[in-house]
């Protein structure tokens, strides 16, 4: 089981934290630099963007996996 990593963003002008394990924040890291964005904007996006709706941490994970689908080929799509 991989460890949580705890960072701090700003948002709306408050400072919070997001709790996520190293391989998540590698891959924000890795599709905010293909958006030519920084971390804590995309978090931001990320944020505007569920409405309210669940956690923080779930929406950043769910942001990183539709970005990975996105990436792959699609040549192993079920």
């Amino acid at each position: 089981m991989t460890d949580e990593i705890k960072r701090s963003v700003t948002i709306a002008g408050h400072r919070t934290s997001i709790s996520l394990e190293r391989p998540f924040w590698d891959a924000l890291k890795e599709l905010a630099c293909s958006e030519k964005t920084s971390v804590n904007d995309l978090v931001r996006r990320i944020d505007a963007s569920r409405g309210g709706k669940g956690t923080l941490s779930a929406a950043v994970r769910l942001y990183v996996l539709d970005g990975m689908r996105k990436r792959s080929d699609g040549s192993c799509n079920t």
